[in-house]
């Protein structure tokens, strides 16, 4: 991709790419245990399991590019590739279920049901907030280990940053441990933001939220994640289920309905602000009276966006001050016109925002 001018030469992409190069070829010859065989577990040399590797460093130096292509160009039979928050809704459905058919420990179960299917894991974005994913963690990922399970993640954090300062940190630590000691750890340091590229210079709101504007909000979007469209998936906040219409290489697509319309509240928003670096927003129509609930709920949601420093592009029938200016909350939603159209900005767009968001 390099000789062909699609990449730049990057120092520290290289070298990551050549530690996915030489995990590929140790998987190339790697033949896991076969499940059936009783005696797997004792004559198993420790060490024949490859190690797996998690990749870190600030968003948009190319982690997620790397990883997709050493999963689209890996030939191994039981492989799996999701973002972690989707996954993690996954593993609480599992447990769900397992408590409802089975007595004990579900974590056991629910580890080896995923190892069936998936021996190579690569997990996109790995950042923990929620303090039920992370009581479970240590558990889940000892047991998939145990089965042999090879992990490959990309993250804005080193492995001692995650879920710094959360609720009972102390009982999340061992799940520190476990990964630096099943897992390469390396510090993906790019010379620069390659997703700011490629948004800076292009306009971020579009108005009127025609057919025009769609086009250009789509070409926005494969420009910033080389694919057409994304894949719906899920966000588990506080035992709940958020659903994401479109989602891919940490950004993610909505339109008014999917993200205003649906009773969505302050934890919501937070956990799409914590999950995705890029945000899409099409077809934002001018707000009367009658949408006070959805005009409240923009203004959560912009205020989560901007505390986080997420990109926003967004589509709408009108200007910013334009949007919502009759009804409740009125003057509170002015503040939220004044961050719209900061957030378009140069500046904004240029703010180191990865040590915000840790």
């Amino acid at each position: 991709m390099v000789s062909a001018g699609e990449l730049e030469p990057d120092p520290s992409q290289l070298l990551a790419a050549e530690k996915l190069q030489l995990l590929a070829n140790r998987l190339n010859v790697y033949e896991p245990p076969a499940r059936t065989d009783i005696f797997s577990f004792f004559t198993r040399r420790r060490g024949e399991v490859p190690k797996g590797l998690y990749l870190f460093g600030g968003v948009g130096r190319g982690k997620t590019m790397l990883m997709d292509l050493f999963y689209a160009t890996i030939d191994f039979e039981k492989k799996r590739r999701a973002h972690f928050h989707e996954f993690m809704a996954d593993v609480h459905e599992r447990i769900g279920q397992a408590r409802k058919h089975h007595e004990g420990d579900p974590m056991p179960r629910v580890g080896r049901d995923i190892a069936e299917t998936a021996q190579l894991l690569c997990f996109d974005e790995l950042h923990v907030t929620d303090i039920a994913d992370a009581m479970i963690l240590g558990r889940l990922f000892t047991t998939l280990f145990a089965n042999n399970v090879i992990v490959i993640a990309t993250s804005n954090a080193a492995p001692s940053e995650l879920y710094k300062d959360g609720l009972n940190r102390q009982l999340f630590v061992p799940f520190i441990e476990l990964l630096e000691d099943k897992m390469e750890v390396f510090a993906l340091e790019a010379r620069k933001d390659y997703r700011l590229e490629k948004l800076q210079g292009s306009p971020l709101y579009f108005s009127p939220a025609d057919d025009a504007a769609r086009h250009a909000m789509r070409l926005a979007w494969r420009r910033l994640t080389g694919v057409e469209t994304g894949e719906a998936t899920t966000l588990l906040v506080k035992g709940r289920q958020v659903e994401i219409p479109e989602a891919h290489g940490g950004a993610a697509y909505f339109t008014y309905e999917t993200i205003f319309e649906p009773a969505l509240g302050p934890n919501d928003y937070l956990a799409i602000a914590d999950a995705f670096h890029s945000v899409f927003i099409e077809g934002l129509p001018i707000l009367g009276p009658a949408k006070r609930n959805q005009a409240r709920r923009m203004v959560t949601l912009i205020d989560a966006l901007y505390d986080s420093k997420v990109r926003l592009v967004i589509s709408a029938d009108a200007e910013p001050d334009e949007i919502y200016v009759q009804g409740d909350g009125a003057n509170l939603f002015e503040r939220t016109a004044s961050r719209l159209i900061e957030m378009r900005s140069a500046s904004y767009l240029m703010d180191d925002y990865g040590s915000v968001r840790g």
